[in-house]
């Protein structure tokens, strides 16, 4: 993983600075809202402060130490022994003791479908369940909302929409479709107006104005994505005869009935294909700069080793899978129990223990909410018909605890959940200035409690639109977020939000 986004992004000088000038002004007119003297931003009236703990997430390691901020930049970072040189009087300092201070969360995969179906999620409600949840950073995808962001004109509507409306930076994914991916300049105009990649489905994605991509329209777009070194996400499943078979053994309301519609070789098919034209992206290749990013991977047998193979072969591909598909199994869901249902569908836990054992090696690069609300009446939560119920898992304000608390069997390490949800994600989106508790970086960071136990019930504050239809209702899980600081902005602690959204767009320049 980390050569190949190393490769992928390398760049000569000219467009480096290019990259350094898309991070300070990408969304000037954001940026200066936000940085400015708004004190209702935040709920720390100060804009230069120090933060204590003593497990601090850096690129080195854990330590114990402290913080710099100004003016939304961490200015420096200290080791305990090294404090009392450092501090500075009448300088704010936050001590958080035992908590860990981690860089914010990003999640590459999240939608809020706004505009056109905020009565789903929309951007108020989904960031401030991102807030609570640690998450710093969310890049909005193409689909959901209404009309799908396939063109200049839609993105605007995007970006409209979210203004003054978003208590987190967003970014935004691009749709690649049969409208635009044998268009190059309807392509690079979509890009050129701030994207940050594109997205692309190789099977029907239930959204009428995004229809599916064959593998004619991935390689002409990945061709054009090379001149701008941004990646193309790929919802990877091709259909296939499905496994069931008319008869009345095939229930509706039995979870597995909707587990043989969408069986691993519809995973492993369309990644075989994919991976035909991923040859292109390397060294060399004539797409060369693109790169292919396969989303939320449930397989983890065939499928996943045809990734492994052209990761081996230096094919510019990265790949995530989802909480849900580490915390749940096809064996547990309980029958008409839609809020389980997604796709590619949650499988066996014999491949559950396949997933945490390629997050732990590192076959796997990163996690992805995949936050996909919708109306609790098109659940069809009464009914419990798998077949017909709207797919989609609600996690984004809980996927840090979920993480957490489910990788505890597998002794994940703080370090590599800093990875998998900010380092890496940062790397993919091409968000330099983010990910990492480092000097020059923005100050986005999360304070949580890792031993720090709470129920999942009706009671629990969630910010989310549609609380009813979250899988994960009923759990008890560990980690509590405490803090999140968006850019220097305490904008959420101790379940309490900052009155004004002064989140930032993240545009590509």
């Amino acid at each position: 993983m980390e050569r190949t986004l190393l490769q992928w992004r390398l760049l000569p000088l000219l467009a480096l600075i290019a990259a350094i000038v898309s991070i300070f002004f990408a969304s000037p007119r954001s940026f200066q809202e936000t940085q400015g003297n708004n004190k209702k931003c935040s709920l720390l009236p100060h804009d230069h402060y120090w933060i204590s703990s003593k497990r601090i997430v850096t690129p080195d390691g854990l330590i114990s130490g402290s913080v710099e901020v100004d003016g939304g930049i961490i200015v420096s970072v200290v080791k305990e022994v090294d404090w009392h040189k450092s501090q500075r009087s009448r300088v704010k300092v936050i001590d958080y003791g035992e908590a860990v201070l981690m860089p914010g969360l990003i999640d590459v995969h999240a939608h809020l479908d706004d505009p056109g179906r905020s009565e789903w999620e929309g951007f108020p409600s989904g960031t401030k369940a991102a807030a609570a949840g640690g998450i710093t950073t969310l890049v909005d995808m193409p689909l959901n909302s209404c009309p799908s962001t396939v063109s200049p004109e839609t993105l605007k509507l995007k970006i409209e929409a979210a203004k003054n409306r978003i208590h987190v930076d967003v970014g935004f994914w691009g749709g690649l479709v049969p409208d635009n991916a044998l268009n190059s300049s309807a392509l690079e105009s979509l890009l050129d107006a701030g994207v940050l990649g594109l997205k692309s489905f190789m099977c029907p994605s239930g959204i009428n104005d995004f229809p599916m991509t064959n593998i004619t329209h991935i390689k002409e777009g990945l061709s054009v994505l090379a001149k701008y070194r941004r990646p193309l996400l790929v919802h990877a499943e091709i259909e296939k005869e499905s496994e069931i078979e008319d008869g009345s053994e095939n229930d509706p309301r039995s979870y597995l009935t909707y587990l043989k519609t969408r069986p691993t070789s519809w995973e492993e098919g369309a990644i075989r294909n994919l991976l035909s034209v991923t040859e292109n992206t390397r060294i060399g290749g004539s797409a060369e700069g693109a790169h292919v990013h396969i989303v939320h991977l449930s397989d983890a047998s065939s499928s996943l080793d045809l990734i492994k193979e052209a990761k081996g072969k230096g094919d510019s591909v990265t790949v995530e899978t989802c909480p849900h598909y580490l915390a749940f199994s096809a064996e547990e869901i309980p029958e008409g129990d839609t809020r389980f249902k997604c796709s590619p569908p949650i499988r066996d836990a014999a491949n559950r223990e396949k997933l945490w054992e390629a997050m732990m090696k590192g076959d796997i690069d990163m996690l992805s909410s995949d936050h996909s609300p919708t109306n609790p009446e098109l659940k069809l939560l009464s009914d419990g018909n798998f077949l017909k119920a709207w797919g989609g898992i609600s996690s984004l304000q809980f996927v840090l605890p979920v993480t957490w608390s489910y990788g505890k069997k597998y002794v994940v390490t703080l370090e590599q959940v800093a990875s998998w949800w900010s380092d890496r994600p940062s790397k993919l989106a091409g968000l330099h200035s983010k990910g990492a508790i480092t000097v020059g970086k923005q100050a986005d960071l999360v304070v949580w409690e890792p031993e720090a136990e709470f129920e999942l019930d009706e009671e629990h504050p969630i910010h989310f639109k549609h609380p009813s239809i979250s899988a994960y209702l009923g759990r008890r899980l560990s980690g509590k977020v405490v803090s999140t600081f968006v850019r220097g902005n305490l904008v959420f602690r101790e379940g309490k939000h900052a009155s004004d959204a002064c989140g930032s767009l993240q545009l590509a320049a």
